[in-house]
């Protein structure tokens, strides 16, 4: 971001009505009128800023039927992203905390007057409601599944594995760090079905044992050498098994991922696809599972494949 453009944003937000709306629109969808409940202001005035903020890039709006819902705009220039956060991060007002508080209960009118899921149609995944979680669909769609003997790479502290070992025949986890391992096998005690393991993920020592299904859920971000370990993934499949392996997609946001200790910058499809297939495995799919909303707008890629019979 050049001086100019950084000035015209600090002018912009000088004016702290505009930083009350986007502190509100950073965490919810709203039109003009329930923002001028919230702030205690007049419709007019509120629609003049939001023209300004508009204008500037900072939000963006979408009609739905007579109505315009605004919302702060997370993608775009990520300069001004990290701006704009450095400024949210540095603020405690009494002011901001009593625009929080009344929200609610603006959100509660909204759904009397015209019922909860007309208010977020079109766009229901970004927002709660009572016991409606990516956990709670997670739980319920794995009650569908049967994914035999199981081998998960990478394996975390074993919130996986503790999702999966109701429905699979056995799980043995392999996590290269003493901590992580040492955690994970007080998370998954109570399953007989699993075992946790220290490991490296280029070379497991799992003697004879062969599996239905290896899992690499953000296993290659943390890979010395990625084709090496999917063809040691690969090698523990029975045939017939499956691989899945899901990733970062490949970026260029080195300090962003820093701090994770990720030892490489992603990866494309078509990178997937050659480690795969020179593990000598069929690739069902492989294409982008999401990009995330707020900037640098990571994606997310997965790979499946299976060995053959």
């Amino acid at each position: 971001m050049d001086l100019a453009t950084a000035s015209s944003v600090l002018r912009l937000l000088a004016d702290p009505t505009r930083v009350r709306l986007l502190a509100l629109l950073e965490h919810e969808e709203l039109t003009v009128a329930e923002l001028a409940a919230v702030l205690h202001l007049a419709q007019p005035r509120v629609s003049t800023h939001l023209a300004k903020l508009k204008e500037a890039g900072l939000v963006r709006d979408r009609r739905a039927g007579v109505s315009a819902y605004y919302r702060a705009n997370n993608e775009g220039d990520e300069a001004q992203h990290s701006l704009l956060g450095s400024l949210r991060e540095s603020i405690d007002d009494a002011l901001l905390r009593e625009d929080s508080a009344r929200l609610p209960g603006v959100l509660a009118n909204r759904a009397r007057e015209e019922g909860w899921a007309d208010t977020v149609a079109g766009d229901m995944e970004r927002h709660y409601s009572p016991g409606r979680t990516w956990e709670t669909l997670a739980r319920s769609l794995l009650q569908l599944l049967g994914t035999g003997d199981v081998l998960d790479i990478a394996s975390g502290d074993g919130i996986t594995a503790e999702l999966l070992a109701p429905h699979a025949h056995s799980i043995v986890c392999v996590d290269s760090s003493d901590r992580v391992v040492e955690a994970a096998a007080k998370r998954l005690k109570s399953f007989a079905n699993v075992q946790v393991r220290q490991g490296d993920m280029h070379a497991l020592e799992l003697g004879e044992q062969r599996f239905d299904l290896v899992l690499m859920l953000h296993a290659l971000t943390y890979a010395e050498h990625p084709a090496k370990a999917v063809a040691e993934a690969a090698r523990l499949l029975r045939p017939g098994g499956r691989l899945l392996a899901v990733t970062l997609g490949q970026h260029d946001h080195r300090a962003a991922v820093e701090p994770f200790d990720h030892r490489n910058l992603g990866f494309s499809g078509e990178q997937l696809d050659s480690y795969a297939r020179a593990a000598g495995l069929d690739v069902l799919s492989c294409n982008r599972l999401s990009r995330e909303r707020k900037a640098p707008h990571f994606e997310v890629i997965s790979l499946l494949a299976r060995k053959p019979a």
